[in-house]
């Protein structure tokens, strides 16, 4: 009987490596958020979304009946941190794909690692141009800066009627330089006339550069940045007197929140808008504050359609037999199917295209106050791509 036994134990062996790779028991997939450091409130509101995206796929019984892990890095916010996260997660993690990192600079930090890892890297917000250039293992979920600084830029004119804008932007951050190019290119090919002054990342006093733009008596001011800076750029603006409407993009998204009043009349794109909600997103957005007690602002939509983008593919991989414990062979498959994913997601519909760019619409929101006092957005347009 022990003979018989050994016998069919080497057969099971033999028939397992004539059979391949085995699909894995776990899938594990990584983020790397700003969960410390000056824009913590977002990466703790897109980390959440991504973990609820998961959840809802292990709820269901995971991908082919496989749990999802997730491993969740903070880099606080800093390039260094997000290319030491990026490679526990490649290295000591062993993850199939990662979703992140949430700053343009902090992206751009790792995209040549990513693709060098040949490990597929989607990130939810990076808008700057170059996020996608290092190679085809990158993909964007949020709308490129030359899409986002030319509709800004494009309101401005058309709907604002300015002949005549201010940028004071942040020269050693790729978010806020690249919007700067795209929104200047844009107004000046439109007619119009762009004086730009910069800063440095954490300055507090701008008070040098808002004399020089007051001079030249300007009709808005464009300040591409995230939500700290802007609250105390439109304050130091608006104390010098200045009151025309101030013009912003997606990293305005909780200066609401924070009850920036000065902000009061401004404009800024964004990613969608839940005042026009589809089906979808109100799903989402239910889903969100039913979980973690407050609402979702529009990165944290984008971090669930990034995740739900990335575990389609997965499922996909999946499907067709091909999530294995070869992990190249299912990296480069997941890298195949994210490329053909589309689809009506929370932030409208999505779909990639050649550079794995994605191709979304983008909505304005006017700041107002609200009815109880508190300051809250208003639904202007959307612009398609």
């Amino acid at each position: 009987m022990k003979k018989i036994s050994v016998a069919l134990l080497a057969a099971a062996a033999l028939l397992l490596v004539a059979c391949g790779p085995q699909a894995p028991q776990t899938i594990k997939i990584g983020t790397i958020q700003p969960l410390t450091g000056a824009i913590a409130v977002y990466g703790k509101n897109v980390s959440q979304a991504v973990s609820m995206a998961v959840d809802e796929v292990n709820a269901a019984g995971g991908i082919g009946g496989k749990k999802v892990e997730l491993i969740t890095e903070d880099d606080a916010f800093k390039p260094d941190n997000t290319v030491a996260a990026f490679k526990k997660l490649a290295t000591s993690d062993k993850v199939l794909a990662v979703v992140g990192a949430l700053t343009s600079n902090c992206t751009l930090a790792i995209t040549n690692l990513a693709q060098g890892a040949k490990i597929p890297l989607i990130t939810p917000t990076s808008t700057n141009d170059k996020v996608t250039t290092a190679g085809d293992y990158i993909f964007q979920a949020c709308y490129k800066d030359s899409f986002q600084g030319k509709v800004v830029a494009e309101f401005a004119t058309s709907d604002l009627k300015a002949k005549k804008a201010a940028v004071l932007f942040d020269k050693a951050n790729d978010y806020s330089s690249g919007l700067k190019g795209a929104f200047e290119s844009t107004f000046t090919s439109l007619g119009g006339t762009v004086e730009a002054e910069s800063y440095n990342t954490n300055d507090k006093d701008f008070n040098a550069q808002i004399a020089k733009i007051k001079a030249g008596k300007p009709e808005v001011i464009f300040l591409p940045d995230y939500y700290n800076a802007v609250s105390l750029l439109a304050k130091q603006i608006r104390a010098a007197g200045i009151k025309v409407p101030l013009l912003g993009a997606d990293g305005w998204d909780d200066v609401v929140a924070n009850n920036v009043t000065e902000t009061i009349g401004s404009y800024y794109s964004n990613h969608f808008s839940a005042e026009a909600a589809t089906p979808v997103a109100k799903t989402y957005l239910d889903a969100y504050k039913a979980k973690y007690g407050n609402d979702s602002d529009a990165l944290a939509a984008l971090g669930y359609d990034a995740t739900k983008i990335l575990l389609n593919a997965i499922a996909a991989v999946d499907k067709a037999g091909k999530l294995t414990t070869d992990a190249d062979a299912t990296r480069a498959a997941i890298r195949d199917a994210i490329a053909v994913e589309k689809g009506d997601f929370v932030t409208g519909n999505i779909s990639f295209d050649a550079d794995r760019n994605t191709v979304k619409s983008a909505v304005i929101l006017q700041i107002v106050k609200g009815a109880d006092g508190k300051l809250t957005t208003k639904y202007q347009t959307t612009v398609n791509p």
